[in-house]
């Protein structure tokens, strides 16, 4: 069997969004920053995503003082035609589940 990380390719499995819905699931409180380096992308274009997924309905932000906390909306679709009338919830909680399977905090 081969090491996934020797496939030569540089793409990945999941965009940018993806990533960053990832996280934020992982981190409701996660500034834009601790995100960017977590995803690997500038916080310029994490402000962007964010504010997508906000528009699209994925999350919504709301403001404690200076901090920003998300909130993910579980109940939203996927986009693309293959996985139509699915939800996004099942998803993140596998991909933002602890080493031991429980969803993080």
């Amino acid at each position: 069997m081969s090491d996934p990380g020797d496939s030569g390719g540089t793409w990945t499995l999941l965009t940018g969004h993806g990533h960053v819905l990832v996280e934020i699931a992982r981190d409701p409180k996660a500034r834009i920053r601790d995100i960017s380096t977590a995803v690997g992308l500038t916080e310029r274009t994490v402000q962007a995503i964010v504010a997508d997924l906000e528009t699209a309905g994925y999350l919504t932000r709301t403001r404690t003082g200076r901090r920003t906390r998300y909130t993910v909306n579980h109940d939203s679709l996927f986009r693309h035609s293959a996985q139509e009338g699915l939800r996004i919830g099942p998803f993140l909680a596998l991909l933002s589940a602890d080493g031991d399977g429980t969803p993080a905090t």
